[in-house]
């Protein structure tokens, strides 16, 4: 089991969690249409993983007893023909939060009181799953379009639909302009920016900047396109 294991740092759990969070997301997002396809009410209970590899699966809960970790809410497929699709993914990610915070705090049930704030610190940075499925908007005040297309390093695609290198290592743009514009999140991950090589994309409809990796886009695919719509606007836009 988990807790037979060496004690965990801070960062290795918070990796974890980010990890199975970054699945969970995609699962309600990226990958909706799937995702809402294999929670078949008529099948039994289903559960919602997230795995530390960043992927996600619909299946039976562990059998063991206790289990291993933490589970996620049970039967989440019962509920899926009973509701609106929105308020249903609504509820799944609720409990998805729900279900990676105990798996967190379970991992670091040998932290010191300072270790356990840190951790949840690292947690509280990034948006809840419930918050990116409901494309609640951060409180706190996010860049532009404009002023992101300098923050990103390496290359990544401006609001003109253009990639383009980042002008800041040339240029020589002050670094508390880079400490700012690191603060905003992945719209998809809630990850942020912080490795001049990652490729960024920002959707032209609600102007939020995406990894790449993680709306599977690439700077030649964004060279391509006039303009780019992220999965959730596309998915919105697409129905009557």
């Amino acid at each position: 089991m988990e807790m037979a294991s060496s004690p965990r740092t801070v960062e290795e759990i918070f990796k974890d969690y980010n990890a199975r969070r970054i699945g969970v997301v995609r699962a309600l997002t990226h990958d909706v249409d799937e995702f809402y396809g294999l929670c078949n009410p008529d099948k039994e209970n289903l559960c919602l993983y997230g795995h530390p590899n960043e992927t996600w699966e619909v299946t039976l809960p562990a059998e063991e007893v206790p289990p291993e970790l933490p589970e996620p809410a049970l039967g989440i497929n019962f509920a899926r023909d009973g509701m609106n699709r929105r308020d249903w993914l609504s509820l799944v990610a609720v409990h998805s939060d729900s279900w990676l915070l105990s798996v967190a705090f379970y991992l670091g049930a040998r932290l010191n009181r300072n270790e356990r704030k840190r951790l949840f610190s690292l947690i509280n940075d990034l948006p809840t799953v419930f918050e990116v499925v409901t494309d609640r908007k951060p409180i706190k005040e996010k860049p532009t379009v404009d002023s992101g297309s300098k923050s990103r390093g390496s290359t990544k695609r401006s609001s003109d639909g253009q990639v383009k290198s980042n002008p800041k290592f040339d240029e020589g743009y002050e670094e508390e302009e880079e400490d700012e514009h690191s603060e905003t999140p992945c719209g998809s991950c809630g990850g942020k920016y912080y490795k001049t090589h990652e490729f960024w994309i920002a959707c032209d409809i609600c102007q939020r900047w995406f990894h790449g990796k993680c709306v599977k886009m690439t700077p030649a695919k964004a060279d391509s396109i006039k303009h780019y719509k992220c999965p959730t606007c596309s998915l919105r836009r697409g129905r009557p």
